[in-house]
C-alpha cells in the first residue's frame, strides 16, 4: 500500500542519477565535518546541497535534469577513468601498463619479459620499454 503510494507520488519525476548520487555523498561527508568541527557554514552549505538535491529528485523537468548530469558527467569523466585505470593496474600484477608516447594510448605487456619492443594498437608507433 505505502509502496503504491510512493510509486504514484515518484510518477512523472526525475529521480536518482549519478549527480545526485555525488551530491548526497558530497551532503554527508560535509555534515560529518560539521558535526566534528562545528564550523557553521559548513551546516548550511551540507543543508543547500541536500536541499539542491531533493530539488533535483523531485523535478518534473527530466530534459534539463538530464543535461545537468550530462555535463557533470563529461567535467567528472577524466578523473573516474584515471581511478579505474589506477584500480586495474593495482589489482593486475602480471602486466605492465604504458602509455604510447605518440597518441598517449595505454597499452598493457607481459611483466617479466625484460626489454621488449611495444607496438602501439592505435598509432603503429613502436618503443622499447622494460617489463
Amino acid at each position: 500500500m505505502i509502496r503504491n503510494a510512493l510509486m504514484r507520488f515518484m510518477y512523472g519525476r526525475y529521480g536518482q542519477d549519478q549527480l545526485n548520487l555525488f551530491l548526497l555523498v558530497s551532503y554527508l561527508v560535509l555534515y560529518c565535518i560539521f558535526l566534528f568541527t562545528r564550523f557553521v557554514p559548513l551546516y548550511w552549505v551540507s543543508l543547500a546541497l541536500l536541499a539542491w538535491t531533493l530539488f533535483r529528485l523531485l523535478s518534473r523537468n527530466a530534459p534539463r535534469r538530464r543535461a545537468e548530469n550530462a555535463k557533470f558527467l563529461k567535467l567528472i569523466g577524466p578523473l573516474l577513468r584515471w581511478f579505474h585505470l589506477r584500480r586495474t593496474i593495482y589489482r593486475d600484477k602480471e602486466h605492465c601498463y604504458f602509455k604510447c608516447p605518440h597518441c598517449g594510448q595505454q597499452l598493457r605487456v607481459p611483466r617479466g619479459k625484460g626489454k621488449i619492443t611495444v607496438t602501439c594498437r592505435s598509432c603503429g608507433a613502436s618503443f622499447e620499454e622494460k617489463s
